[in-house]
């Protein structure tokens, strides 16, 4: 009627539009299993995927974490704990350290008069830089030194060659130089003008060839152990005691700091870093008589070449060593002067020539010394025992005829009496006594073919044959019992430094005994060698050398008023145009003491001994035992400048008449 019906069946709704799901109905989807398991798959891996990239963040996180913590560690490492090296390292960028040459230890005669000392001086170097700057900077100051070209090339060798020490140009730079460069600073900013020890030679040339001179070490030195410390431009040792005792009187040297700028220019001192002061060398006390050396070289012949050897009896202990000529080791104080030093080794006096030490030369009659010590020590002769033939000028052996320097001859001698006049005739047949074997055997026991072992770190061992071999390696034919003929007289294949004879002659001063000459007061002799004569027996060949002065003697007129001069003369052959040499051995003392010194001189072609020798060791002997005992010095000394002088000799008239 009018409304809907209530309780009829319902009404049937119109079908919704395709492709629209009614309003409120549940769709029922029927799906494929193997469509489902698709997604449960897709879940798996996405898991799989997030655990892996977790574990690989959690090792990023761990890499970061360790890297960061090495990194915190170097830098604590670098920042902290190598702080004070970091800081050294700029202080070295900064600061250059130099060397400080240690002042070389004084030399001191034996009564403490300066031999070798120190004065102040001036060095001047180039701080290490580019070699084309150097060599600029060497060029440059050629202006205000004097550098040979020779010492210029030298240098500038050393500049290519590079090195981290400063470049010595000079060690002894003159004051006006140095003050020139100094007001020129800015013109040379790397260059370093030091104070600097210089070494000085108060004693001049009488001290050349015995004290020696220092000079620049050289590449070669450097390489040596003993210089293992050592720097290029180093003052060391040349020759002589400088050289010998180089060890004690080097010292260390210290180190002082400069401050340099960024290029490397010195701009000053530095006290912040302490450096290490040079330490002295020792002093070194000599033997030596520095007085009685200045009264041989005034007294010594003008003009003439040779050597005077002086040895203390009682320690032998060297207390001259004169050679003439000589030079002025100041010269080479600093960098040796090339054209000096051509100009001393061309000059044909050789003044660099040691003739007390290196110079050998035939003995001559002093000789004779020698043979009568050896007969003596064999028991071959008795000191007052005749030889069976007495002299008449000459001897005869085979057929050779061997003269004595006396044509007129001697006559029948003991042997102080041909001691006394050196007659050649009887040490012919004393010579032939021993046989040439046996005085072969026992010179060479006493070193006549050796050195004497003196602290010096040159010296020429003496020419002596140590066999019969001798002849046939030296001359090519075998030696003949005629042979020692010439040995027997200081002749033949026989030649001694004036250094050896004077060592013999300190056996025959002593007991026998010939320790090696000392320099050094603290130096322990070597062992020397002892004759096998007794007593009585040394004093018959002293008596011979003590008639040599008497009258009669070759030496009477060079005897002495106050003291007892006992002596040999020589006049030795050379085989050369000019005169002969001029030897004189002698031992001096007190009368009625025992000997205080031994005294040998050797002029080069002098002509005689008697004459030239004998008179320089008397006047020697006499100054130095004047000294010793309280005496007044005397230029009057000999009996023939008495005679000249015109002063009473009655002291030689009373030992004529004893």
């Amino acid at each position: 009627m009018g409304g809907d019906r209530v309780g009829g069946p319902p009404r049937p709704r119109p079908a919704p539009p395709r492709g629209v799901r009614p309003h409120g109905s549940v769709r029922r989807v029927v799906r494929d299993p193997a469509q489902a398991a698709v997604p449960a798959r897709r879940e798996g891996l996405m898991s799989r995927r997030r655990y892996r990239h977790s574990v690989l963040a959690n090792r990023a996180r761990i890499a970061v974490v360790i890297l960061l913590g090495i990194l915190a560690g170097v830098l604590f490492r670098a920042q902290v704990l190598r702080a004070t090296d970091w800081l050294l390292q700029s202080e070295r960028n900064r600061l250059r350290p130099l060397t400080v040459p240690a002042p070389r230890g004084i030399i001191r005669d034996r009564d403490g008069r300066v031999l070798a000392d120190n004065i102040p001086g001036y060095s001047v170097s180039i701080v290490p830089d580019q070699p084309d700057s150097m060599l600029s900077t060497l060029r440059r100051l050629r202006e205000h030194l004097d550098i040979p070209a020779g010492r210029l090339e030298a240098l500038s060798q050393q500049v290519r060659a590079g090195g981290p020490r400063p470049l010595l140009v000079t060690g002894d730079a003159p004051f006006d130089a140095v003050a020139a460069l100094e007001e020129r600073r800015s013109g040379f900013p790397r260059l370093l003008i030091e104070p600097r020890p210089k070494r000085r030679y108060p004693a001049g040339q009488l001290g050349a060839h015995v004290i020696g001179y220092v000079g620049e070490i050289n590449e070669a030195e450097l390489g040596r152990p003993e210089f293992e410390d050592a720097e290029p431009g180093w003052i060391v040792g040349r020759s002589g005691v400088e050289s010998q005792y180089e060890s004690l009187l080097r010292g260390s040297a210290g180190t002082r700091y400069v401050e340099v700028d960024a290029a490397g220019r010195i701009v000053g001192s530095f006290g912040g870093v302490q450096g290490v002061a040079a330490d002295p060398g020792q002093d070194v006390d000599l033997n030596l008589d520095l007085e009685l050396m200045e009264w041989i070289h005034q007294v010594f012949p003008d003009g003439m070449n040779g050597a005077v050897v002086a040895l203390d009896v009682e320690s032998g202990g060297v207390l001259a060593l004169y050679s003439a000529p000589a030079y002025d080791p100041n010269v080479f104080a600093g960098v040796v002067d090339a054209e000096e030093w051509r100009r001393l080794v061309a000059n044909p006096e050789s003044p660099l020539y040691h003739r007390a030490v290196m110079g050998t030369y035939a003995p001559g009659s002093p000789w004779k010394l020698v043979t009568a010590a050896i007969a003596l020590d064999l028991g071959v002769v008795t000191p007052d025992e005749h030889m069976p033939v007495p002299c008449r000028g000459a001897y005869v052996y085979g057929n050779r005829v061997a003269r004595c320097w006396d044509a007129e001859g001697h006559g029948f001698l003991d042997l102080p009496g041909a001691i006394q006049h050196s007659c050649n005739v009887y040490f012919y047949q004393l010579g032939l006594r021993i046989g040439l074997d046996r005085m072969l055997g026992v010179g060479n026991r006493m070193g006549f073919g050796n050195q004497c072992g003196i602290d010096l770190p040159q010296e020429a061992g003496g020419v002596f044959p140590e066999s019969l071999e001798f002849w046939e390696r030296r001359f090519g034919y075998r030696a003949q019992e005629g042979e020692v003929l010439s040995l027997a007289i200081g002749q033949g294949p026989n030649d001694q430094t004036p250094l050896k004879m004077a060592q013999f002659l300190l056996a025959i001063a002593r007991d026998g005994s010939a320790p090696a000459p000392t320099l050094s007061r603290e130096a322990v002799p070597a062992e020397g060698w002892r004759l096998d004569i007794r007593p009585e027996h040394l004093e018959e060949i002293r008596e011979g050398m003590r008639r040599v002065m008497q009258p009669g003697g070759t030496a009477h007129l060079s005897s002495l008023e106050h003291f007892d001069l006992l002596g040999k003369t020589g006049t030795v052959e050379h085989g050369g145009e000019e005169p002969e040499h001029a030897w004189f051995t002698g031992v001096a003392g007190p009368f009625g003491g025992p000997p205080e010194i031994v005294l040998v001189a050797m002029v080069e072609f002098g002509g005689s001994g008697s004459a030239v020798a004998a008179p320089l060791v008397a006047k020697a002997a006499d100054f130095y035992l004047r000294g010793r005992h309280g005496m007044p010095r005397d230029t009057i000394q000999t009996l023939r400048e008495y005679l000249v002088a015109g002063r009473n000799t009655a002291w030689a008239n009373a030992r004529e008449l004893r």
